[in-house]
């Protein structure tokens, strides 16, 4: 048992030494490459129409791979995914199918049932489901029925279309297992749910990603047939490999090459172009592969018969050393893995008291894992570059989308939001995944922090990429939280401490945080502007707009991130400054720019504050051009973010940093305005400690007297973004005769705003709850067992904020567990979820959920910022 419960630390540790490279292999395949900006080669900036999924099985991309349940090399050189085909569709089932933002009526969503099962830092043992109907896929019915409702109409599923009726579908379970870095094993099982037999073709599949029409000095790679059970692969940078298969099948070769019709060219002849297997198999076109069974595509064709409530198995290997040449000896090597695995996350669920918060606690995480990608992008090469498929130059439009990036040059593994919806990172998204990520894999969690400070990725004004639709757009400054979370958790996990990560990341953030203070603070008062800042449509108009008023937004949870900004880098400074005194200077200056937003958020002038002494909440404002502000009056998650700026200091901790404190006692003294933002300092502390805070005491009871009414934010499954009181009188303003209204959506957004894909005006959403309930934590630090709050307001019963942080976690977990009635709140009405047992205990970690009902809501597979809940289970439950 102890090899076991070592088996997969001492993996990471052999990677980390750089003793043997366990992650070169893992599910780094994109599961949506089409309709990406990085595809778009329009004259128009069409990213949804160019590369859309009706072309991706012929068109070859510039950037990436997509495949279904697939996996790659670290570089995405190489890459493998299993296509599966019912013998009824017009297209092989290679990748997974969704509506664009156009086509689907709440934006772009995967319209398709997979799920991560299972997965090991190392990726040493991964486990994949796929659910595949009988019947013909419905790709028309669902372009359809989406494109003819309405934003206030729910969304067509799948599932809701009878293709799973009667159980008619194949369950194709892919799993891979590591013999070492250099030799996996492959395990497709298909299993047929149907009463009756089922007939299905099976066609794994090879390919080497085109980087040589880009480049046209490098070597072609390729694969050859060198027998009906091996094939050899080449490439010049991953040297020889070989593809073994122990039942022999029908070895199919073309070229990861676009068939020149889809360009409206002419073929060559005797070429076999990407789409050439999925010609050979369903348009019988016998031409369209290579009768020399060589290519940089290869795809091994297996009809199979499956008897009615039955399975069949497929081992594979991709290897450069020995061949496995029994069955056994797969099986063998995936029992071990398996229970390798077990034993590694039983390690981490020793807290963890039901069966079912176990398998909610293992998912969150298989699917983080799994969300790692490879992903790729150089805007120089993309504004002026070889054009995919022809090679021929491309020219964009000077000002193209990103084309103040020229810098960016991107080709790592990331960890995406969502690798169907969102293939591509986000800088607040990515903060949030780290977290969890730490639990398992504190090194890689390290590396995506930095990653985005690089010089290939940071801009050299200091902002962070945002997104690729747009990286210029503005996220929440959460990039120091994260760091500081992640160092407290490598200890927590591990047993140490970083300070080399730490040090260069505070670093970066320097730069960084001079780019807010002097990008986003447009008239030095201390009050921060930032834009959209993830939240999107929360506000009345879209807040990264220039205003038609000619009005300056002032923003509460701009102001509200800056100041926790300032907090977390104050933190880091001290934490640094255990070695090396130097930081002790530079933490007195994060420490005094706290105080300045913390005066300006309370008083920016005799017209003009924040904080709205009538409402008792913290409100967006319009700054008008004659002097004049405009409260917005939305009571939304912006008036809670300043809650997130607080931080608890103790005497014993200023015994180590007698400086630090040496100079604050000299801000109490010399610059009382600001003083009076300390709670009583050193001698007059409570219990010892001190508060630094944008909100105190009474203030604070006040945001939490709304916060925990369940009329306004408090939902059964956590804090909603906006206060439902909205939902039958939703809040108005009209400003230079335009009118303007914000009103309570509980789920998918009913407005254009941000392609409609993305609602802030009532959902659940992890990041934020999260934040909050570590804040109340805070909070119950400070003030103890005695300041108390009524949970919920108006029922009469009153506890401490550790208990309310507490409560509101379980809310949250419980979206996912089953109900006293065996129901999950995440599948809402969908029966076939709740009670099917091939549905039921297969989770997904949504986007966002329901606000009233805990339902999951946009993308599907947002197991980034969502697998907080592995965290919040180890905490609370």
């Amino acid at each position: 048992m102890d090899d076991l419960a070592n088996a997969e630390k001492q993996r990471l540790k052999e990677h980390y030494s750089n003793a043997r490279n366990w992650l070169q292999w893992g599910p780094y395949l994109s599961e949506r490459q089409w309709s990406t900006v990085r595809e778009d080669y329009s004259t128009t900036g069409d990213a949804w129409g160019f590369c859309h999924h009706s072309i991706a099985h012929k068109y070859t991309y510039r950037w990436g791979e997509d495949g279904l349940g697939g996996f790659s090399d670290d570089q995405q050189l190489l890459c493998f995914a299993p296509a599966i085909w019912n013998g009824k569709d017009a297209v092989l089932k290679e990748r997974l199918f969704g509506l664009t933002g156009p086509e689907g009526n709440h934006g772009e969503d995967v319209k398709e049932l997979y799920y991560y099962l299972d997965n090991t830092p190392s990726h040493s043992y991964m486990r994949f489901l796929y659910k595949y109907p009988l019947k013909p896929f419905p790709y028309d019915q669902l372009y359809r029925e989406n494109s003819h409702r309405g934003r206030r109409d729910p969304e067509i599923e799948l599932h809701e279309l009878g293709v799973f009726d009667k159980d008619e579908y194949i369950d194709m379970e892919v799993e891979y297992a590591k013999f070492n870095p250099d030799n996996i094993a492959i395990r497709i099982r298909l299993t047929n749910r149907h009463n009756r037999k089922a007939n299905v073709h099976l066609i794994p599949q090879v390919w080497f990603r085109n980087t040589w029409q880009a480049d046209a000095s490098a070597e072609k790679p390729t694969i050859k047939a060198v027998s009906d059970q091996i094939a050899q692969l080449y490439h010049p940078d991953l040297g020889h490999w070989r593809f073994y298969s122990p039942v022999a099948g029908n070895q199919l070769f073309c070229e990861n090459e676009t068939d020149p019709a889809t360009l409206n060219k002419e073929p060559s002849p005797g070429c076999c172009y990407k789409d050439g297997i999925q010609r050979f198999l369903i348009q019988q076109d016998t031409t369209a592969v290579n009768d020399e069974k060589k290519g940089t595509k290869m795809g091994i064709w297996y009809p199979v018969t499956i008897p009615g409530r039955s399975y069949k198995e497929f081992y594979f290997q991709l290897t450069k050393g020995e061949i496995c040449r029994t069955q056994d000896q797969f099986i063998a090597l995936f029992n071990q893995r398996k229970n390798e695995a077990d034993v590694f996350y039983e390690g981490l669920q020793q807290s963890l008291k039901s069966i079912d918060d176990k398998r909610i606690h293992r998912q969150a995480l298989a699917g983080l894992l799994w969300s790692k990608q490879f992903y790729h992008y150089d805007i120089a090469q993309w504004m002026n570059g070889p054009k995919p498929g022809s090679g021929e130059m491309y020219h964009r439009h000077p000002k193209s989308r990103n084309h103040d990036w020229p810098h960016l040059y991107n080709g790592h593994i990331i960890s995406m939001p969502d690798k169907w919806e969102y293939p591509w990172y986000a800088a607040w998204d990515l903060a949030f995944h780290c977290i969890p990520l730490a639990m398992v894999d504190a090194a890689f969690a390290k590396e995506q922090l930095l990653l985005l400070t690089r010089e290939s990725y940071m801009h050299p004004n200091g902002q962070l990429p945002a997104y690729e639709w747009n990286f210029s757009d503005v996220n929440p400054p959460v990039h120091a939280w994260a760091a500081m979370r992640v160092f407290k958790l490598e200890y927590v996990y591990n047993g140490s401490q970083d300070y080399v990560f730490l040090e260069k990341i505070f670093h970066k953030l320097c730069m960084n945080f001079n780019w807010w203070v002097n990008r986003k603070d447009s008239q030095n008062k201390n009050i921060f502007q930032g834009g959209f800042l993830g939240l999107d449509n929360i506000g009345l108009f879209d807040r990264s707009a220039v205003l038609s008023s000619g009005g300056q937004l002032q923003q509460s949870d701009a102001t509200g991130w800056m100041a926790m900004y300032c907090l977390n880098m104050l933190q880091i400074s001290l934490e640094l400054g255990n070695h090396n005194p130097v930081y002790f200077d530079m933490s007195i200056k994060f420490f005094e720019h706290f105080l300045y937003i913390a005066d300006a958020m309370a008083h920016i002038g005799d017209r003009q504050n924040l904080w709205d002494p009538e409402d008792k909440f913290y409100y967006d404002a319009l700054l008008m051009p004659d002097g004049n502000q405009i409260k917005l009056k939305v009571r939304s998650m912006v008036g809670l973010i300043p809650l997130f700026a607080v931080e608890v200091f103790e005497d014993k901790y200023f015994e180590r940093f007698p400086a630090f404190e040496e100079r604050v006692e000299w801000l109490v003294k010399h610059r009382p305005e600001l003083g009076r933002l300390i709670s009583e300092w050193r001698k007059q502390g409570r219990g010892g400690k001190h508060l630094v805070s944008l909100v105190w005491g009474d203030q604070l009871k006040s945001i939490l007297k709304r916060m925990l009414d369940e009329n306004e934010f408090l939902s059964e499954f956590g804090i909603r973004a906006l206060s439902r009181i909205y939902e039958k009188d939703p809040y108005r303003l009209q400003v230079n005769g335009v009118d303007y209204s914000v009103q309570y959506t509980p789920a998918e957004s009913d407005s254009d705003m941000f392609g409609g894909n993305s609602n802030w005006r009532g959902p659940i959403w992890f990041p934020v709850n999260f934040l909050l309930i570590e804040s109340l934590q805070r909070f119950h630090l400070y003030y103890g067992d005695d300041f108390t709050v009524e949970f919920p307001t108006g029922s009469g019963e009153y506890m401490h904020l550790g208990k309310v942080a507490e409560r509101i976690a379980n809310r949250l977990i419980n979206i996912f567990r089953k109900d006293d009635k065996g129901k999950r709140p995440v599948f809402g009405d969908a029966q076939k979820f709740q009670q099917d047992p091939h549905f039921r205990d297969y989770i997904l970690f949504y986007e966002y959920f329901h606000g009233d009902n805990g339902r999951g809501a946009g993308a599907s597979h947002q197991t980034g910022w969502t697998a907080l809940v592995a965290r919040l289970l180890e905490r609370f439950s």
